[in-house]
């Protein structure tokens, strides 16, 4: 009689299995499964002694409305090709998730290509990510040094700056200490930091990489500027390297969405390539509203009706914002809006700039004004996730 599934956290011999069957799921070595070891929560499924699916999970914050939020971030999950089809990999996500969340985590994201799986489980994607291509000689025609400093190699401002800037979207992860050594080791990055006078308002990550026939291929992973001088010293130091790389690429949700190249081009010629994008879950949904930043200009009281994590059912809510916080408690008065849980994810992370854009995704309401009301108090950030795992 075959052995019923297990799924427990990695040993050493356990993680090795999960490394050999995530190179055979992907068709080609996950490195971070080595790299991340050492901070991950690592769980896998073992079936008579073998291992069939496993993934990690990071637990960290994430920046919303300012301030950082518990965060359970999964990546790298697998199910052997020969187990798929048994809903394997919902069962392992559950279970993925249960230690990050009893250490605390409120929200959870994802970078994954199965979209349609996880809006299932209770994700959704707050806003398109895009990479994009540029000509070089483009941004050196387009933008002038207007003669900042500029100094090579990482320091602790520029890790400063970068979680100040982050503060400003809705999503950026509060990195941890380790995380600039991880990607510069994961992606070879050179990095500059740029300054007014002694103060540091900018940072830019690249890697560079020899093209197959002539020069290099430069891809721009981390672009902070605090100010619009740094931004345009900034694209005046990618434009430099024209005689070397014909094209200057900003890798998927990479460069923040500020129009910048929108308005500053001399010519708008630039390529954007869609990418599957991150998706967002509420786990706990009053402490993920508690611990959320809100503005501090508004006060608002309403009544909302949230899908339950058991799909099909319904909890009526009151959520009430004044000075700078919010709390959201259970009641038994129907909701003025409704909303599913991926349409809660997206409200959280600022998705919806409107009530029409709201409605035309399936919110319902009682009235526009209410719906605007309570989108006003996500929108004062927009989402934008530049981090990857």
């Amino acid at each position: 009689m075959p052995e019923p599934l297990r799924i427990m956290e990695a040993d050493d011999e356990l993680w090795q299995d999960y490394n050999a069957l995530a190179t055979r799921s992907y068709g080609h070595p996950v490195g971070d499964i080595t790299r991340l070891r050492p901070h991950a929560d690592i769980r896998v499924a073992v079936r008579n002694g073998r291992v069939v699916a496993g993934g990690l999970g990071l637990l960290t914050e994430q920046f919303f409305g300012g301030a950082p939020v518990p965060s359970a971030i999964i990546s790298a999950g697998c199910v052997a090709p020969e187990e798929r089809g048994d809903h394997l990999a919902g069962r392992l996500l559950t279970e993925r998730l249960r230690p990050l969340r009893e250490q605390g985590a409120v929200i959870s994201t994802v970078w994954t290509t199965s979209n349609a799986h996880m809006r299932r489980l209770g994700w959704q994607a707050p806003v398109p990510v895009h990479a994009w291509s540029i000509a070089t000689e483009d941004l050196k025609r387009s933008f002038t040094s207007p003669g900042l400093h500029i100094e090579h190699g990482r320091a602790g401002a520029g890790e400063e700056l970068q979680r100040r800037l982050a503060r400003q979207w809705n999503g950026p992860v509060q990195r941890p200490g380790w995380w600039s050594a991880w990607m510069d080791d994961k992606q070879q990055l050179t990095t500059y930091r740029f300054r007014s006078g002694q103060t540091t308002t900018g940072v830019l990550s690249l890697a560079m990489k020899r093209h197959q026939r002539h020069g290099t291929d430069l891809t721009v992973h981390d672009f902070w500027a605090a100010d619009v001088e740094t931004l345009h010293e900034m694209m005046a130091l990618l434009g430099s390297h024209h005689t070397r790389a014909a094209a200057i690429h900003f890798r998927r949700s990479a460069l923040p969405p500020y129009p910048a190249l929108l308005h500053d081009l001399y010519r708008y010629r630039l390529t954007a390539e869609a990418w599957h994008p991150w998706m967002l879950r509420i786990l706990d949904i009053p402490e993920a509203i508690r611990r959320r930043g809100w503005p501090n200009d508004l006060a608002i009281a309403v009544p909302v009706d949230i899908e339950s994590e058991n799909r099909g059912n319904w909890q009526s809510y009151h959520l009430e914002l004044k000075n700078g916080t919010a709390q959201i408690t259970k009641t038994r008065t129907h909701g003025d809006v409704q909303l599913t849980r991926g349409q809660l994810a997206v409200w959280y992370a600022g998705g919806y700039r409107t009530a029409a854009a709201a409605r035309l995704t399936g919110v319902t309401a009682k009235s526009d004004e209410t719906l605007t009301q309570l989108i006003r108090a996500t929108t004062d950030h927009e989402p934008w996730l530049p981090e990857h795992l």
